[in-house]
Formats: structure tokens, sequence, C-alpha cells
């Protein structure tokens, strides 16, 4: 069983991300359960990666001095299953934002589908949505995003080791991916939509692996605070 001064000299969590819950409500609530469970006024916690709120898995949290590992861990090749929704567009690339656009799909077959995947695999150029957190100009690009702001986004050099078909239910495409640092699998779905002369939108988004960190062996938020407590979580 962990005490407060475990978590102080560092370790490394990792949590299964509930739907709708944003990376920072994660460190949030597990900074905040620590803190209560063992009376400690101040502990560092960050997470080695964001995962947007509309995304479930894995999260790698770090607590105290292990935090100084975060740059380290966030470096490390990551795994991704979903869904990837063909014939319309949104401006997020995800469930955020509604359809804007709609495309034909009939042209589309399993051949096309598996070629224009060959076409996003290796090193590729990508540009990140709009729709994100990077900063350019000191501001959040869905900063200009929501205020219906243009915005130049550069694109940038990103490794898609493996990009693999696990099923097609047209409109819906089943995938993994395994990819580097940086790589948004948003921008991954609307390229593949425009590799197939179609649209696509990211609809479905699990985080599976960071390095040898697998989401197999995480646990939620709520299977955490009960750990803590030292109840059972067999249940």
């Amino acid at each position: 069983m962990l005490e407060g001064e475990d978590y102080k000299s560092g370790q490394i969590l990792l949590i299964d991300k509930p739907l709708e819950w944003t990376s920072f409500q994660v460190v949030n609530k597990l900074r905040w359960l620590i803190r209560k469970q063992f009376n400690i006024k101040k502990i560092k916690v960050g997470h080695a990666g964001t995962l947007d709120p509309l995304a479930t898995g894995l999260l790698v949290i770090c607590t105290g001095k292990f935090t100084k590992r975060i740059a380290e861990l966030q470096g490390q090749v990551k795994e991704y299953t979903g869904t990837i929704t063909l014939g319309a567009t949104r401006p997020s690339y995800d469930l955020e934002t509604e359809i804007d656009q709609t495309f034909d799909t009939a042209h589309i077959t399993e051949e096309t589908i598996k070629s224009a995947v060959q076409g996003l695999t290796g090193e590729i150029q990508q540009c990140p949505p709009v729709f994100s957190a990077l900063k350019k100009d000191g501001k959040r690009l869905y900063e200009y995003a929501r205020a219906g702001e243009e915005v130049v986004i550069n694109a940038r050099t990103v490794t898609i080791q493996e990009f693999e078909i696990t099923g097609i239910h047209m409109p819906n495409v089943d995938f993994r991916i395994v990819c580097s640092k940086g790589t948004y699998i948003r921008s991954i779905a609307h390229d593949l939509g425009k590799e197939l002369q179609s649209g696509a939108y990211l609809s479905v988004l699990r985080r599976t692996k960071i390095g040898d960190n697998n989401v197999i062996d995480a646990v939620t938020p709520k299977m955490f605070e009960m750990q803590l407590r030292n109840e059972d979580i067999s249940d």
C-alpha cells in the first residue's frame, strides 16, 4: 500500500481517461484525492501527453519528483484505436463541431481505402487541426477557430509506423495506428477523406499504449480513488 511520501518521491500512474473528461480534469482529480487521503498540502502531478475530451484511454500520470520524467515519456511511441467516418467533414475533424460538408462515398471500396492508408504511412507531412491547443503568436489555435479567424498552420513531419484497417462497415472504418509524438489522429482522419476524394472525420478514439505502458494495466479515476482508500475494486 502506497503512502503519501511514496507519491511525493515519485510514482507513475496509468489512468484510463473517461469520455468527456479533459486531461487537466484527471490531473486535478488525482492531485485532490492524494492530498485529501494523506493530508498533504502540496504535491506535483502532471500528465505525459494530452487526450482530447472526446477520446478515452491511456493517460500516464507522474507524481512528485517523477514529474521530471514527463518530457521523456511524452516522446515515446503511441498506439491508438478508433473509428473514422467517411462521407462528411467537420471543422474540428472530430465530433466537437457539426458537419459542414457531405460527400459521395459510392466510389470507395476496401481496396481504395487500403491504398489510401499506404499513402499515409511512414514519414508524412501533417497539418494540425485548427481546433487544437497548439499556440500561434501566443494564442491557442482553437481560440482563432472559435472566433472565426483565419490562421495559417504550417505542416510538420510526423511518423506513422503502422496504420492498420481492422474493420470496414461503411461509412465507418475501424483502425489501429502506431505513431510518433505530435501526431494528430484527427488530421489523419481528415487526410484519409481527401485521399479518397471524399470527406472524413474521427468519430471514436482510444489511446491504448504509450511506450511500454498499456491501457489494459490502467485504472479509471474512480478505481484509483477506491485503491487509495484500500477498497476492493474487483467488482
